[in-house]
């Protein structure tokens, strides 16, 4: 009846409180959420998956950045973890963008949009 011994299993109690960056990111990626459907009113339709590509790679920037500064190991860790993902959501998207919808983000148009 070994198996019903439960005296070496871990206490619960032990276990390290939640690291405080976990609301920063969910702040983070809310933020980026609403900024990403609030910039669709402001570019074309034709160039938003750019203008959303660049907007996640600025993301990414400044998440690393934000790890780069930080000292606490498990929260750096963590940040680099949403640098990396913000990263790679970025460059799954950018597979999608052809090169005259890039050219259409930084180019101004006379002709009045549909």
């Amino acid at each position: 009846m070994a198996f019903l011994d439960r005296s070496q299993i871990d206490a619960t109690s032990d276990r390290a409180p939640p690291t405080p960056g976990k609301a920063l990111i969910v702040g983070l990626l809310v933020a980026v959420t609403l900024a990403t459907v609030a910039i669709r009113h402001w570019v074309p339709t034709e160039a938003l998956a750019p203008a959303i590509v660049t907007l996640l790679f600025g993301a990414a920037a400044a998440t690393a950045g934000a790890a780069w500064l930080c000292s606490a190991r498990p929260l750096r860790i963590l940040w680099l973890d949403l640098a990396g993902s913000l990263t790679f959501i970025g460059v799954a998207i950018s597979i999608l963008i052809e090169p005259d919808q890039i050219a259409g983000l930084f180019t101004v148009s006379d002709q009045p949009e549909r």
